[in-house]
């Protein structure tokens, strides 16, 4: 399996941006697909996840910082997973990377629960 992450890039506050995360070498089912971040001095943080069931976007989940401006979804023709960032503030500046992981009993808001990885998209969020 191979993610490729793309969509990052330069936005003011307030802006929006897409991020995409296509996949290769396998179909998503129900596994968990989510978004991570990381910025500098900072821990890897949980940003969205969600799961699917009949090509659905199904139970999504968000981190506090991002409800309500953030959403994660599904592009069935591309086999990709999106996230939409709306209002974006400085603090969302990071590099952002996608992460499939087995549905399961695993907390799907920790890195642990994901077995592959995109590389990396940075978006930057200038004040």
């Amino acid at each position: 399996v191979q993610l490729q992450a793309s969509g990052g890039g330069l936005v003011q506050a307030g802006g929006s941006l897409r991020l995409s995360c296509a996949a290769s070498g396998r179909t998503f089912g129900r596994d968990y697909m989510g978004w991570f971040r990381l910025a500098p001095g900072k821990e890897r943080e949980f940003v969205a996840t969600t799961t699917w069931s009949s090509g659905t976007t199904y139970w999504p989940d968000y981190a506090d910082s991002v409800k309500g401006r953030f959403t994660i979804s599904r592009d069935n023709a591309k086999n990709a997973v999106i996230l939409q960032m709306n209002s974006l503030k400085s603090e969302d500046t990071a590099v952002y990377y996608c992460a499939v992981g087995a549905f399961g009993p695993g907390n799907r808001r920790r890195p642990q629960t994901y077995d592959y990885w995109g590389q990396g998209t940075q978006v930057t969020v200038s004040s």
